[in-house]
């Protein structure tokens, strides 16, 4: 067998990986010269630098297995490598405490002006005076996103003296006050309480322009901000004007919308206070090496007839539970997703009821496609391997049970989605044993094949809505699939919902439009995996 390394990955790899296989280590090629080689091997090895195209999946007949060493799978065509059978690893933790740091670091050289400082020095300048900054200590730091590198940030910036505020549907209160902190459930109880805010978030829809000028309007005079998360987190124009502006007093920035190519990037042009780096919060030694180690470890493990420890994208099940399930893994997955993307506020547990024929089956690999689907919708990196701990770290109850009461499908998944301000139901099935249909959400009983985009938007049942919702559709360039309007199962007869499947994404330009209409409330996009 043969494994391809390639991104300028650390050699000790190779070192790991040749316990298994033959390794080659080559240069980033572009996507003609990797089809061209791909075929000869079982497995990839690759950095950031790399686009696996659907192409280069579809060449590499004998692939096995695509590393990706680092967190991101962003340059990784998952559909693609799914459908051919290629599991597809990362390494989730290995560049932890690298980007943790990295934090930190940018927060103090933006406080202390330690760029322009450093400039001005190198010019044979002293202007003292002109380069007073602030401390940390007391000041108080918002975290949004208090995963493992969010938590590492809060543990060095309590030690710096600092205090923190937390902002995480997915973290406990408890959990943020054994940690010294204080746990703020809404975001704009956040914003106003902040002297600095770090985003340690992945990149959604639900946190694309989190930080946008109304935002920014909320927050305190004088905040600093960093991003080393996601580009387009921030949105960057607003952050401009608002430095410009005064608004905001600084900002540290590692990661950009479009990068690497941040020629037109507003920041770049910026005359405030304001540090930018080339996305450096994984580019230590020690991190490198971490990463590639992992991925190699893994990549060894499924060549030697082993499992990976961090598949992103195919269940590392036994078959002798995924095989009596395993039709259902997908419809499972999709209500999960679906629950969690029509629902508000930090989730407390979700309970899950299997009738019909699953009703006589194992179902924890359902279980675990349920929590893949919702975790997915506001986590990044989670996998079948991680999310039951994902979901035990944010405290998530798990209540699985079985009815034996009929039910007009071969099998049924119902899932009930309980968080600190609603209880979303959504019920999944399969029609003639393969046909995956959402045959329930909340009160509303239906059949929707589901799709990658889709639009719900409940509404009063009175003449000509459907008409206006399609027009705002249409006028926004948005070609519908098929559509499904149900009213409210309560005799009542005054709300309906529509269900549309739609041919692209909804931007919220489109979805305020929507939701100005008169009778309808509270319109959704939801994305799923098809």
């Amino acid at each position: 067998m043969k494994v391809l390394v390639t991104d300028k990955i650390n050699e000790s790899a190779g070192n790991i990986i040749s316990k298994a296989a033959e390794v080659d280590f080559l240069p980033t090629m572009t996507e003609d010269e990797l089809v061209k080689i791909i075929p000869q091997y079982d497995a990839l090895m690759v950095r950031s630098q790399t686009k696996v195209t659907p192409r280069i999946i579809e060449a590499g007949e004998n692939l096995k297995i695509i590393g990706r060493a680092g967190v991101g799978v962003d340059n990784i065509d998952l559909d693609a490598a799914t459908q051919k059978g290629i599991i597809v690893v990362n390494s989730p933790d290995g560049n932890t405490m690298a980007a943790a740091e990295h934090t930190i670091a940018l927060m103090l050289a933006m406080a202390r002006n330690i760029a322009p400082a450093a400039t001005s020095t190198k010019e044979g300048k002293w202007d003292r005076s002109k380069f007073t900054g602030c401390e940390l200590f007391s000041k108080t730091l918002g975290i949004i996103g208090l995963g493992k590198i969010g938590s590492h940030v809060a543990e060095v910036a309590t030690a710096l003296g600092m205090k923190i505020v937390v902002y995480d549907p997915f973290t406990t209160k408890e959990v943020v006050e054994k940690m010294g902190g204080e746990y703020i459930n809404s975001l704009d109880d956040f914003w106003g309480k902040c002297d600095f805010i770090t985003v340690h978030v992945p990149k959604t829809k639900d946190t694309l322009n989190m930080i946008n000028k109304d935002t920014i309007a909320k927050m305190k005079k004088g905040v600093r901000l960093v991003n080393c998360a996601r580009g387009g987190i921030i949105n960057e124009q607003d952050l401009k004007d608002a430095i410009e502006a005064g608004q905001v007093a600084a900002a540290a920035i590692d990661v950009y919308e479009n990068e690497p190519n941040i020629e037109t990037c507003p920041l770049i042009h910026c005359s405030g206070n304001i540090v930018l780096t080339p996305h450096l919060g994984a580019s230590t030694k020690e991190a490198q090496l971490n990463v590639a180690i992992d991925v190699a470890e893994q990549i060894k493990e499924v060549l030697s007839g082993g499992s990976a420890s961090s598949a992103v994208n195919i269940p590392s099940l036994k078959p002798d539970k995924l095989e009596p399930v395993k039709d259902y893994m997908q419809i499972a997955e999709n209500s999960g997703a679906l629950a969690m993307q029509i629902t508000d506020g930090m989730v407390k547990a979700i309970e899950i009821t299997a009738q019909g024929d699953l009703a006589e089956l194992d179902i924890q690999p359902l279980e675990v496609a349920v929590l893949k689907g919702a975790l997915s919708a506001r986590l990044e990196s989670v996998n079948y391997v991680n999310a039951p701990v994902l979901a035990k770290k944010r405290g998530i109850d798990i209540i699985s049970s079985r009815s034996k009461v009929k039910c007009n499908f071969a099998g049924l998944l119902t899932i009930k989605l309980i968080t600190d301000k609603a209880v979303t139901t959504v019920a999944g099935a399969l029609v003639a044993k393969d046909i995956p249909r959402i045959v329930k959400i909340n009160d509303y009983e239906t059949s929707i094949r589901p799709e990658k985009h889709m639009l719900l938007v409940p509404h009063v049942n009175q003449p000509s809505m459907i008409a206006k919702v399609a027009q705002v559709i249409g006028e926004n360039n948005i070609n519908i699939g098929s559509m499904n309007v149900v009213q409210k199962n309560d005799n009542h007869e005054t709300e309906s919902i529509m269900v549309i499947n739609i041919d692209s994404g909804v931007n919220e330009k489109t979805l305020t439009e929507i939701a100005k209409i008169d009778g309808v409330h509270n319109p959704k996009y939801v994305s799923l995996t098809a």
